[in-house]
């Protein structure tokens, strides 16, 4: 019996009608559908997104954008982050992936290879991961101009913190740096730059993890549910170990179930004091979590249903992240493949 990984396609478009309607009517809201649309399954959520009106999306890899172009059919513009890199070739002629160029190299490649393909720039306004910096981009000003990139955009390091002073500073280098750059779309924000207010918005923003149910964005509705079957239930007496290594131990006479999911399904082994729920009463996880397995005390229920759940509305993704001391995307993104997903329509 496996676990079921529950996607409610549904709210994930509901997210993206709410994040639209912060920004004017003059933003255009995209979608981030990377990393398999955050674990949950690019060719599904991503014609889910379309019919709910995106028109253009981005990944973060090449292969990723002919996937979704198979999904996706010929009309929605498919960005990607990377920008061109050895071996695109077919992913731009033959699946219309948008690059969006990342230094002075990949623009004079592009505009050496695939003049006229639209393309797109990104700047580097202070995070030091991808992007030209002002002294790098000027050097390419003129490659720049003849490729007439569709897109300018940045991304912002501190978005998730409304007071950081660094968010102020990427807004004032963006402005600063993208303001010669011929582009119809300037795009700066994600989920928390759209959060950040209308400066931010420009005329395009690129949700991501708030479109799934994930934090900074607070009023998300939830996008994925977890149940976890229940092998088998054993009574366990005072002061017996559970688990590996022996570092916990019943202070009382137990029932132990163990639990068909571990790490190797992205339940992180550093993970302290979460539980698994049956309906709303939590049964505290004991002992390690193994690779396969888990082990639960199920001591105070009254009968142990055939499953029981980790994630739900009561234990989001970043509640389980906090119990891990990670971030909600890692929590999604590391949702294994042996589960069932199980996909709510819209």
């Amino acid at each position: 019996m496996q676990a079921t990984l529950t996607i409610d396609l549904g709210a994930i478009c509901d997210n993206w009608r709410a994040l639209d309607a912060l920004s004017g009517p003059s933003v255009e809201t995209a979608a981030v559908i990377k990393a398999d649309a955050y674990g949950l399954g690019a060719a599904t959520v991503g014609p889910a997104l379309a019919a709910a009106g995106v028109k253009r999306f981005f990944v973060a890899q090449a292969e990723e954008a002919v996937t979704l172009r198979a999904a996706l059919g010929p009309a929605p513009e498919i960005y990607n982050f990377s920008g061109f890199m050895a071996g695109d070739g077919e992913a731009i002629t033959g699946h219309g992936m948008i690059p969006v160029l990342n230094s002075a190299a990949q623009v004079k490649a592009f505009a050496k290879s695939h003049a006229g393909h639209p393309c797109g720039i990104q700047l580097d306004s202070g995070m030091n991961r991808l992007g030209m910096e002002a002294v790098e981009a000027a050097s390419v000003a003129l490659d720049t101009a003849a490729l007439k990139p569709d897109l300018v955009m940045s991304h912002l390091a501190c978005a998730d913190e409304p007071l950081h002073p660094m968010n102020a500073a990427q807004l004032a280098a963006f402005n600063a740096m993208s303001f010669a750059l011929p582009a119809r779309r300037k795009a700066l924000s994600a989920t928390g730059g759209i959060l950040l207010g209308a400066p931010f918005h420009f005329n395009l923003t690129r949700p991501g993890i708030g479109l799934y149910g994930g934090l900074p964005f607070k009023n998300a509705r939830p996008v994925v549910s977890l149940e976890l079957p229940v092998i088998q239930v054993r009574d366990v007496l005072p002061g017996e170990a559970v688990g590996y290594g022996t570092t916990w131990r019943t202070t009382r006479p137990s029932k132990i179930a163990t639990i068909s999911s571990g790490y190797a399904d992205g339940i992180h082994r550093a993970a302290k004091g979460f539980s698994l729920y049956a309906g709303p009463t939590p049964c505290p996880v004991v002992g390690r979590v193994s690779m396969d397995l888990l082990t639960v005390d199920v001591t105070d229920l009254k009968e142990v249903p055939p499953r029981l759940s980790l994630l739900n509305t009561t234990q989001t993704i970043d509640v389980l992240a906090e119990k891990a001391g990670t971030i909600g995307y890692e929590i999604l993104t590391s949702l294994g493949g042996r589960y069932h997903r199980r996909y709510i329509s819209c």
